[in-house]
Protein backbone atom coordinates (compact mmCIF):
# COMPACT_ATOMS: atom_id res chain seq x y z
CA UNK A 1 0.00 0.00 0.00
CA UNK A 2 2.76 2.37 0.34
CA UNK A 3 3.93 1.88 -3.06
CA UNK A 4 0.64 2.74 -4.27
CA UNK A 5 0.43 6.13 -2.05
CA UNK A 6 4.29 7.02 -3.87
CA UNK A 7 3.10 6.93 -6.99
CA UNK A 8 -0.26 8.46 -6.26
CA UNK A 9 1.41 11.44 -4.27
CA UNK A 10 4.21 11.37 -7.46
CA UNK A 11 1.21 11.45 -9.99
CA UNK A 12 -0.52 14.25 -8.30
CA UNK A 13 2.68 16.56 -7.78
CA UNK A 14 3.28 16.31 -11.94
CA UNK A 15 -0.03 17.16 -12.78
CA UNK A 16 -2.01 18.66 -9.55
CA UNK A 17 -5.19 19.39 -11.88
CA UNK A 18 -4.26 18.47 -15.67
CA UNK A 19 -6.77 15.63 -15.55
CA UNK A 20 -9.30 16.64 -12.73
CA UNK A 21 -12.93 15.68 -13.62
CA UNK A 22 -12.12 15.13 -17.24
CA UNK A 23 -14.86 12.78 -18.78
CA UNK A 24 -13.71 9.61 -20.80
CA UNK A 25 -15.62 6.68 -22.52
CA UNK A 26 -12.77 4.01 -20.53
CA UNK A 27 -10.48 4.17 -17.41
CA UNK A 28 -7.74 1.36 -18.58
CA UNK A 29 -4.82 0.16 -16.51
CA UNK A 30 -2.73 -2.47 -18.28
CA UNK A 31 -1.14 -4.25 -15.87
CA UNK A 32 1.56 -6.54 -17.28
CA UNK A 33 3.10 -9.68 -15.81
CA UNK A 34 7.21 -9.42 -15.27
CA UNK A 35 7.61 -12.24 -12.98
CA UNK A 36 11.03 -14.20 -12.66
CA UNK A 37 9.12 -16.86 -14.64
CA UNK A 38 9.46 -14.99 -17.72
CA UNK A 39 12.31 -14.31 -20.15
CA UNK A 40 14.27 -11.47 -21.34
CA UNK A 41 12.35 -11.99 -24.85
CA UNK A 42 8.91 -12.76 -23.81
CA UNK A 43 9.60 -9.40 -21.48
CA UNK A 44 10.38 -7.89 -25.30
CA UNK A 45 7.30 -9.59 -26.99
CA UNK A 46 4.93 -8.20 -24.56
CA UNK A 47 6.00 -4.50 -24.60
CA UNK A 48 6.72 -4.83 -28.69
CA UNK A 49 3.49 -6.63 -28.61
CA UNK A 50 1.43 -4.04 -26.65
CA UNK A 51 3.01 -1.01 -28.63
CA UNK A 52 1.96 -2.50 -31.85
CA UNK A 53 -1.73 -2.74 -30.77
CA UNK A 54 -1.90 0.49 -29.95
CA UNK A 55 -0.82 1.88 -32.95
CA UNK A 56 -3.37 -0.15 -34.89
CA UNK A 57 -5.71 1.36 -36.73
CA UNK A 58 -8.58 -1.06 -35.02
CA UNK A 59 -7.20 0.17 -31.64
CA UNK A 60 -7.86 3.88 -32.94
CA UNK A 61 -11.30 2.96 -34.57
CA UNK A 62 -12.33 1.84 -31.10
CA UNK A 63 -11.13 4.87 -29.74
CA UNK A 64 -13.07 7.03 -31.93
CA UNK A 65 -16.31 4.61 -31.77
CA UNK A 66 -17.08 5.64 -27.92
CA UNK A 67 -19.41 8.28 -26.59
CA UNK A 68 -16.84 10.72 -25.69
CA UNK A 69 -13.72 9.30 -28.34
CA UNK A 70 -11.32 9.61 -25.80
CA UNK A 71 -9.88 6.84 -22.90
CA UNK A 72 -7.48 7.41 -20.74
CA UNK A 73 -4.92 4.81 -20.01
CA UNK A 74 -1.76 3.45 -18.01
CA UNK A 75 0.69 0.46 -18.40
CA UNK A 76 2.15 -1.01 -15.16
CA UNK A 77 4.53 -4.34 -14.71
CA UNK A 78 3.91 -6.48 -12.02
CA UNK A 79 5.32 -9.53 -10.30
CA UNK A 80 5.37 -9.63 -6.18
CA UNK A 81 5.41 -5.65 -6.48
CA UNK A 82 4.28 -3.37 -9.33
CA UNK A 83 6.24 -0.35 -11.32
CA UNK A 84 4.53 1.99 -13.44
CA UNK A 85 6.05 1.78 -16.88
CA UNK A 86 3.35 4.93 -18.79
CA UNK A 87 1.85 6.91 -16.25
CA UNK A 88 -2.19 8.24 -16.92
CA UNK A 89 -2.49 9.93 -19.98
CA UNK A 90 -5.38 10.64 -22.47
CA UNK A 91 -5.87 9.35 -25.66
CA UNK A 92 -7.79 10.89 -28.39
CA UNK A 93 -5.75 11.09 -31.58
CA UNK A 94 -3.15 8.37 -33.54
CA UNK A 95 -0.74 10.72 -32.14
CA UNK A 96 -1.55 10.14 -29.04
CA UNK A 97 -1.58 6.61 -29.55
CA UNK A 98 1.55 6.46 -31.06
CA UNK A 99 3.65 8.55 -28.40
CA UNK A 100 1.95 5.83 -25.28
CA UNK A 101 3.00 3.14 -27.69
CA UNK A 102 6.87 4.67 -28.16
CA UNK A 103 6.57 5.16 -24.21
CA UNK A 104 7.40 1.46 -24.14
CA UNK A 105 10.23 1.20 -25.79
CA UNK A 106 12.68 2.38 -22.82
CA UNK A 107 15.29 0.10 -21.32
CA UNK A 108 13.11 -1.92 -18.55
CA UNK A 109 14.43 -5.07 -16.58
CA UNK A 110 12.58 -8.29 -14.85
CA UNK A 111 11.83 -7.63 -10.83
CA UNK A 112 12.54 -11.09 -10.35
CA UNK A 113 9.85 -11.99 -8.06
CA UNK A 114 6.62 -14.25 -7.26
CA UNK A 115 3.53 -13.88 -8.47
CA UNK A 116 1.11 -11.58 -6.95
CA UNK A 117 -1.96 -11.47 -9.42
CA UNK A 118 -3.82 -10.55 -5.82
CA UNK A 119 -2.06 -7.60 -5.17
CA UNK A 120 -1.52 -6.69 -8.78
CA UNK A 121 -5.09 -6.29 -8.84
CA UNK A 122 -5.51 -4.24 -5.41
CA UNK A 123 -2.86 -1.94 -6.98
CA UNK A 124 -4.74 -1.53 -10.03
CA UNK A 125 -8.06 -0.62 -8.18
CA UNK A 126 -5.89 2.25 -6.31
CA UNK A 127 -4.27 3.49 -9.21
CA UNK A 128 -7.89 3.43 -10.79
CA UNK A 129 -9.23 5.78 -8.35
CA UNK A 130 -6.54 8.44 -7.68
CA UNK A 131 -5.65 9.00 -11.14
CA UNK A 132 -8.43 11.88 -11.66
CA UNK A 133 -10.54 10.87 -14.74
CA UNK A 134 -13.69 9.89 -14.45
CA UNK A 135 -14.84 7.05 -16.95
CA UNK A 136 -17.98 5.53 -18.07
CA UNK A 137 -16.26 2.12 -17.81
CA UNK A 138 -13.22 1.16 -15.52
CA UNK A 139 -11.53 -1.97 -16.28
CA UNK A 140 -8.23 -3.57 -15.35
CA UNK A 141 -6.17 -5.56 -17.90
CA UNK A 142 -4.24 -8.46 -15.95
CA UNK A 143 -1.76 -10.57 -17.88
CA UNK A 144 0.40 -13.79 -16.22
CA UNK A 145 1.72 -16.87 -16.51
CA UNK A 146 0.48 -18.49 -13.62
CA UNK A 147 -1.42 -18.66 -11.16
CA UNK A 148 -0.82 -16.56 -7.73
CA UNK A 149 1.74 -17.35 -5.26
CA UNK A 150 2.14 -14.39 -3.42
CA UNK A 151 0.15 -12.03 -1.18
CA UNK A 152 -4.16 -12.05 -0.10
CA UNK A 153 -5.82 -15.28 -1.60
CA UNK A 154 -6.81 -13.67 -5.67
CA UNK A 155 -10.30 -14.08 -4.88
CA UNK A 156 -10.36 -12.14 -2.12
CA UNK A 157 -8.59 -9.03 -4.19
CA UNK A 158 -10.87 -9.93 -6.79
CA UNK A 159 -13.88 -9.51 -4.86
CA UNK A 160 -13.01 -6.20 -3.43
CA UNK A 161 -12.11 -4.75 -7.06
CA UNK A 162 -15.60 -5.94 -8.24
CA UNK A 163 -17.42 -4.52 -5.47
CA UNK A 164 -15.55 -1.13 -6.21
CA UNK A 165 -17.11 -1.13 -9.56
CA UNK A 166 -14.34 -1.72 -11.88
CA UNK A 167 -13.83 -4.66 -14.18
CA UNK A 168 -11.32 -7.49 -14.64
CA UNK A 169 -10.22 -8.73 -17.96
CA UNK A 170 -7.65 -11.40 -18.39
CA UNK A 171 -4.90 -12.43 -20.40
CA UNK A 172 -3.44 -15.97 -19.62
CA UNK A 173 -0.26 -16.39 -21.22
CA UNK A 174 -0.46 -20.53 -21.61
CA UNK A 175 3.08 -21.08 -23.16
CA UNK A 176 6.14 -23.40 -21.71
CA UNK A 177 9.54 -21.40 -22.06
CA UNK A 178 11.69 -19.97 -19.89
CA UNK A 179 11.23 -21.11 -15.80
CA UNK A 180 7.53 -20.61 -16.54
CA UNK A 181 7.59 -24.56 -17.19
CA UNK A 182 8.17 -25.54 -14.02
CA UNK A 183 4.86 -23.77 -12.72
CA UNK A 184 2.53 -24.28 -15.99
CA UNK A 185 -0.66 -25.18 -15.60
CA UNK A 186 -2.38 -26.58 -18.81
CA UNK A 187 -5.76 -24.83 -18.08
CA UNK A 188 -4.68 -21.93 -16.85
CA UNK A 189 -7.25 -20.08 -19.12
CA UNK A 190 -9.99 -21.80 -16.85
CA UNK A 191 -7.87 -20.28 -13.60
CA UNK A 192 -8.49 -16.93 -14.61
CA UNK A 193 -11.87 -17.10 -15.69
CA UNK A 194 -12.85 -19.08 -11.98
CA UNK A 195 -10.71 -17.20 -10.31
CA UNK A 196 -9.49 -13.70 -11.46
CA UNK A 197 -11.72 -11.86 -14.34
CA UNK A 198 -15.33 -10.83 -13.49
CA UNK A 199 -17.38 -7.53 -13.51
CA UNK A 200 -20.22 -7.55 -16.71
CA UNK A 201 -18.73 -8.17 -20.16
CA UNK A 202 -15.55 -9.32 -18.15
CA UNK A 203 -13.20 -12.33 -20.57
CA UNK A 204 -10.15 -13.58 -20.78
CA UNK A 205 -8.56 -14.03 -24.12
CA UNK A 206 -5.46 -17.20 -23.50
CA UNK A 207 -2.17 -16.83 -25.25
CA UNK A 208 -0.82 -20.31 -26.31
CA UNK A 209 2.19 -19.60 -28.00
CA UNK A 210 3.79 -16.63 -28.64
CA UNK A 211 3.32 -15.50 -31.86
CA UNK A 212 -0.20 -15.26 -31.51
CA UNK A 213 0.75 -12.35 -28.11
CA UNK A 214 0.66 -9.07 -30.96
CA UNK A 215 -2.74 -10.31 -32.60
CA UNK A 216 -4.17 -11.17 -29.19
CA UNK A 217 -3.43 -7.71 -27.36
CA UNK A 218 -4.89 -6.09 -30.62
CA UNK A 219 -8.11 -8.01 -30.43
CA UNK A 220 -8.39 -7.47 -26.47
CA UNK A 221 -7.83 -4.02 -26.20
CA UNK A 222 -10.48 -3.46 -29.13
CA UNK A 223 -12.85 -5.01 -26.96
CA UNK A 224 -11.86 -3.65 -24.18
CA UNK A 225 -12.16 -0.03 -25.77
CA UNK A 226 -15.08 -0.29 -27.86
CA UNK A 227 -17.01 -2.27 -24.25
CA UNK A 228 -17.83 -5.34 -27.00
CA UNK A 229 -19.22 -7.96 -23.78
CA UNK A 230 -18.18 -10.94 -26.31
CA UNK A 231 -16.30 -13.36 -24.63
CA UNK A 232 -13.81 -14.88 -27.01
CA UNK A 233 -11.94 -18.03 -26.88
CA UNK A 234 -14.09 -19.29 -23.76
CA UNK A 235 -16.26 -21.65 -25.23
CA UNK A 236 -15.71 -25.07 -24.37
CA UNK A 237 -14.35 -27.13 -27.35
CA UNK A 238 -16.65 -29.88 -28.67
CA UNK A 239 -18.92 -28.89 -25.50
CA UNK A 240 -16.67 -29.86 -22.68
CA UNK A 241 -17.91 -28.51 -19.58
CA UNK A 242 -14.83 -26.47 -17.99
CA UNK A 243 -14.34 -27.38 -14.43
CA UNK A 244 -13.91 -24.55 -11.93
CA UNK A 245 -10.39 -24.17 -10.88
CA UNK A 246 -8.89 -24.34 -7.65
CA UNK A 247 -8.04 -20.68 -6.71
CA UNK A 248 -5.36 -21.82 -4.10
CA UNK A 249 -3.46 -24.03 -6.85
CA UNK A 250 -0.49 -21.76 -6.89
CA UNK A 251 -0.24 -21.60 -3.47
CA UNK A 252 -0.28 -24.97 -3.19
CA UNK A 253 2.02 -25.90 -6.16
CA UNK A 254 4.45 -22.99 -4.08
CA UNK A 255 4.47 -24.80 -1.00
CA UNK A 256 5.55 -28.20 -3.18
CA UNK A 257 7.76 -26.79 -5.24
CA UNK A 258 9.63 -23.75 -4.07
CA UNK A 259 13.17 -25.28 -4.07
CA UNK A 260 13.04 -25.42 -7.60
CA UNK A 261 13.00 -21.68 -7.29
CA UNK A 262 16.85 -21.55 -6.55
CA UNK A 263 17.68 -24.07 -9.75
CA UNK A 264 19.78 -23.04 -12.02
Amino acid sequence: MQRVLAWITAAALAAPAAADGIEVDLELVLMVDVSRSMTPRELDIQRRGYAAALRSDAVHAAVRSGLLQRIAVSYVEWSGTQEVIVPWRLLETRADLDAFAGALATEFHSALRRTSISEALIFGAAWIEANGYSGLRRVIDVSGDGPNNQGRPVTEARDRVLAEGIVINGLPLMTRDGMGSRWHLDDLDIYYETCVIGGPGAFAVPVRQWEDFPEAVRRKLVLEIAGTAARPDMVPAQGVPRAPRDCMIGEKLWRDRRGDWDMP
